[in-house]
């Protein structure tokens, strides 16, 4: 059991990535409460999720970004090292191979900080879940 000096949550694992404090009520709060370098990463990917399906609904869902429409979602949250984009088994395994060179884990797909997002297959995936 690990115990979070700033906030002191519990968790089983040592140095848990969390969220201390106060949860975010918007993308734009949750993406300024990241750090400065990851900023833009967050940015893009928020622009990219609004601008891939209409009328989709932005909200904070177990604090991180989590996107809605008619009963279908995608999420993301800031890693360390990358973007967890959450769109669902179904969703890696359908594009599998536009998603080689990228790592994927049971329903996240994720996005290093170092590389450019792929926006057109980031696109693709949030209509192919929402729609």
């Amino acid at each position: 059991m690990w115990i979070c000096p700033k906030c002191g949550r519990e968790f089983r694992r040592n140095n848990q990535n969390h969220y201390c404090g106060k949860a975010p009520e918007t993308v734009s709060e949750y993406s300024n409460a990241q750090p400065e370098e990851i900023r833009p990463h967050l940015t893009e990917m928020m622009h990219i999720l609004e601008n891939s399906v209409p009328c989709v609904n932005e909200r904070i869902l177990w604090s991180m970004p989590y996107y809605e429409k008619e009963g279908k979602s995608i999420s993301f949250s800031a890693s360390k090292k990358h973007i967890s984009f959450y769109a669902g088994v179904e969703a890696i395994d359908a594009f599998a191979s536009e998603l080689e060179g990228f790592v994927t884990r049971k329903n996240a797909i994720y996005l290093p900080y170092g590389k450019v997002l792929p926006a057109k297959l980031i696109t693709e995936i949030a209509r192919w879940c929402l729609n």
